[in-house]
């Protein structure tokens, strides 16, 4: 028999787009997850890190997380595995453990996490454990699934948790690590598996682009692992923190960010998100398969050139979450400001890109004494503006202004 395994990651609960919350959409995505580890009849779920976004998530981002994962156990018979990321709180993700662990949910907030022998009643038992990894038993299955889990840490944390050499790089580090663990359990009887939070990639390929709004954890090349690090036991890498879906290569087994649910920033836009459903057995590859998530408002980037144009377009599409530039050669009035505003419920950004009108003609420096007022306003104005001319409507406040003070000072 083969074991399965839905693998996601980035869930950020409690994350808002700029002023606008996303909690319906985590509550629905978060059901559709449930559904297809029901529909795919899978064994274990793995969740590696940002849990939440924040260190002090509200609470009503906790009581999803708790009631999620407590529904994904299948009422303790199903080993959930949620480690901490770059975004959690270590103790927070530890701290109810002892309760979890009885409904069958194994918390990991900090990298040297110690696992104990545990039975799960009426499920499934942790026939081994150690700093950072497990061995998981299942009565329908002949073989055991063990699991190398290291949360986030930056490099030093890493260091301090792991008790290694503070000279070593972050890569030999994990590297003894994660063999010693290898070497020691992860023989061919079982079912073997790294999970883990980190800024992973092939050693010589492409800069992976972390996801814009992200706190970024490659700093130069101090804080990337590389793939070569993974013990060749390892059957599947379970990553989280990089937010588009992607196998990244450089072990003879898959390694894979799952993706967010959602996509949680305007650079995200267009991307597919997925759950990753991975078959494994002993001394045999393991496969895997996507499954998209349909959840969720799509967020789009669009540019137009005419206000009008800009708010056809936008009635048309109510149900989005929209970053909005509009061109013009002067700044928008207040008046099609309002008019765009109302045109939608979702607009989170309107840029505005104002281009001065030159015609190619070489710019004719004069002094400002030599100008009227007006003009010397409109020069102050793009200056301060990056280049943008006022509006009309603009030019008329101030005039209106710069009229009633006259009429104080006569």
């Amino acid at each position: 028999m083969s074991l399965k395994i839905l693998h996601t990651a980035d869930w950020h609960l409690g994350k808002r787009l700029d002023y606008f919350s996303r909690f319906d959409e985590q509550k629905a995505v978060l059901e559709e997850i449930i559904a297809i580890a029901d529909q795919e009849q899978v064994d274990v779920i793995l969740v590696a890190g940002d849990l939440f976004d924040a260190f002090n998530p509200p609470v009503e981002a906790i009581e999803l997380l708790y009631k999620t994962l407590k529904r994904l156990t299948n009422n303790g018979t199903r080993p959930v595995i949620a480690i901490a990321g770059n975004h959690d709180s270590p103790d927070r993700i530890d701290a109810p453990d002892s309760l979890a662990r009885d409904c069958g949910i194994l918390f990991a907030g900090k990298p040297n996490m110690r696992f104990a022998p545990y039975q799960i009643e009426n499920g499934f038992e942790i026939s081994k454990g150690d700093v950072g990894f497990l061995e998981i038993k299942l009565s329908h299955l002949d073989f055991p699934l063990r699991i190398i889990v290291t949360a986030f840490a930056n490099e030093h944390r890493l260091k301090e948790y792991l008790g290694e050499d503070e000279q070593l790089g972050l890569n030999e580090v994990l590297t003894q690590k994660w063999q010693s663990l290898a070497y020691q359990y992860c023989d061919s009887n079982g079912a073997n598996i790294l999970v883990s939070h980190l800024y992973m990639n092939k050693k010589g390929g492409p800069v992976l682009e972390e996801p814009e709004g992200e706190k970024p954890l490659r700093i130069g090349f101090a804080d990337t692992v590389f793939t070569d690090c993974i013990p060749s036991q390892i059957q599947y890498t379970a990553l989280g923190h990089l937010h588009r879906y992607q196998e990244i290569g450089g072990h003879q087994a898959p390694v894979v960010y799952s993706s967010s649910p959602l996509c949680y920033s305007f650079s995200e836009a267009g991307q597919d998100k997925h759950v990753v459903i991975v078959t494994v057995q002993p001394q045999k590859e393991a496969t895997y398969k996507t499954i998209a998530l349909r959840s969720g408002k799509q967020l789009i980037r669009k540019k137009f050139n005419a206000v009008s144009d800009a708010i056809e377009w936008l009635q048309d599409h109510q149900d989005s979450l929209v970053e909005l530039t509009l061109v013009s050669e002067t700044s928008l009035t207040q008046a099609e400001r309002k008019r765009i505003e109302d045109s939608h419920p979702g607009i989170i950004y309107l840029i505005p890109e104002v281009h001065s009108r030159r015609d190619g003609q070489q710019e004719v420096l004069v002094s400002r004494r030599s100008k009227s007022i007006n003009e010397n306003f409109a020069d102050y104005y793009r200056h301060r503006n990056n280049d943008q001319s006022p509006s009309e409507e603009l030019l008329a406040l101030f005039n209106e202004v710069l009229g009633t003070q006259n009429e104080k000072e006569n």
